[in-house]
């Protein structure tokens, strides 16, 4: 029994990190054992994640399997764009020009800077007193 072709890509974003499992299928998408609509409520963060399917036209082609690790809602929905966008690529390398125009092959380079000593944040200072 052959089994079906599976692609295994992986997306980061700020301290987030998406694995994801893609195989054809009849579009179901699962994120950490939820179904995608409950684990990201909103519009805003399934139109995200949903971004690299519709670029490439090929929403209810494949059915996900994804586990996304740390930081917030919006850092996995980042992760988890960048990790479909990198699957699809192996399913299909012609798809790279369509995916590169919309930026979904970028990671998104932006992390939280680190807190200096000496002051209470990353850039605040504490309150400057002359006398």
């Amino acid at each position: 029994m052959a089994k079906a072709e599976e692609f295994i890509a992986t997306g980061r974003r700020k301290t987030s990190v998406a694995r994801i499992r893609m195989k054809a299928g009849s579009g179901k998408i699962d994120i950490n054992g939820r179904n995608f609509e409950d684990y990201f409520p909103t519009p805003p963060l399934q139109n995200t994640v949903l971004h690299p399917l519709q670029t490439a036209k090929v929403v209810n082609a494949y059915d996900l399997s994804i586990n996304a690790t740390g930081g917030g809602a919006t850092g996995q929905a980042g992760a988890v764009r960048l990790a479909i966008s990198r699957a699809l690529l192996q399913v299909d390398a012609s798809l790279r020009a369509t995916l590169k125009a919309e930026g979904l092959l970028r990671r998104d380079p932006r992390m939280k800077e680190r807190k200096k000593s000496g002051q209470p944040g990353a850039r605040k200072r504490f309150q400057f007193s002359k006398r």
